[in-house]
């Protein structure tokens, strides 16, 4: 562990901190806490990031309370003003984002992920490790394990390339195209709320307000109209490919590219050409 906080040096970091004790290993929210609680004790920062994650949505909060200060949410932008922190966040179901000021001290914020890159610095630093000392605070709660449902895959939050199908497959057998699509992308597949509450697909797949919110760098829409409770889950995406074979489909609005045809044709010559494209014929 100690090897791998020294890596955060390529990245511009100073000094790290951490933590390192086998009660740590499964998220616990108490010991979390704690942990956080005793740093900002004893090092007094002036702002606290966290990723929008379902770990970060549950302790910024929890984090703010104890100091009495703000919290701002699945941020997609961060500003430094005059010491002043402004982030903009989406409101309203997607519809606008505000532009808002963290008050209070420390500023708390939790950063959608892949909204911001992290870029390396030059030259690489050799960064300070410093331990924070961990002892278990009382607590009623007790985590056991963390189970995933279905075969082990990366996170749709944390993926690059997500590969997503909407009412348009017409069946959960028909998933089968953007998977193979997704594997020659060395993505993963999303699914709208529609097919997720046809049984098609599982909840943990589902991009939209009531879903997953995701950032890739290529979404590909296939089979999806675009409406807004969709369309609020993936369009900070950094290109999204749209698949429909309706012209007036809402997602050409805002898709980047948009081929209008039908997904059983479209999507499987696009994976024979990725495939010819990457050799793996």
């Amino acid at each position: 562990m100690r090897e791998r906080a020294g890596e955060l040096g390529k990245y511009g970091a100073d000094k790290v901190f951490l933590a390192d004790d086998p009660g740590l290993t499964l998220f616990h929210p108490d010991y979390y806490l704690h942990v956080l609680l005793n740093a900002v004790k004893r090092f007094t920062p002036s702002i606290i990031l966290m990723p929008a994650t379902s770990t970060g949505k549950d302790l910024a909060p929890r984090l703010a309370v104890h100091l009495n200060t703000g919290v701002a949410s699945d941020c997609v932008q961060l500003n430094l003003e005059n010491s002043e922190l402004f982030a903009t966040r989406p409101a309203y179901a997607g519809k606008v984002l505000l532009k808002v000021r963290v008050n209070g001290a420390p500023k708390i914020a939790t950063l959608r992920p892949n909204a911001f890159t992290a870029k390396e610095a030059s030259p690489p630093r050799s960064p300070s490790v410093e331990t924070l000392a961990f002892e278990k605070p009382a607590t009623r709660m007790v985590v056991k394990e963390f189970s995933a449902l279905g075969p082990k895959k990366m996170d749709l939050t944390e993926a690059s390339i997500i590969v997503s199908g909407g009412r348009g497959m017409g069946g959960p057998e028909n998933y089968k195209i953007l998977e193979e699509l997704a594997e020659v992308l060395g993505g993963v597949v999303g699914a709208s709320r529609a097919s997720v509450d046809a049984g098609w697909r599982p909840h943990s797949d589902q991009v939209g307000q009531t879903g997953r919110t995701v950032s890739p760098t290529l979404y590909i829409a296939c089979g999806i109209s675009g409406a807004i409770q969709h369309r609020v889950g993936m369009v900070n995406s950094k290109v999204i490919v749209a698949i429909n074979k309706d012209p007036e489909a809402p997602i050409f609005g805002f898709a980047d590219y948009g081929i209008v045809g039908d997904v059983f044709e479209v999507v499987p010559a696009l994976t024979r050409e990725l495939r010819k494209f990457y050799g793996r014929e």
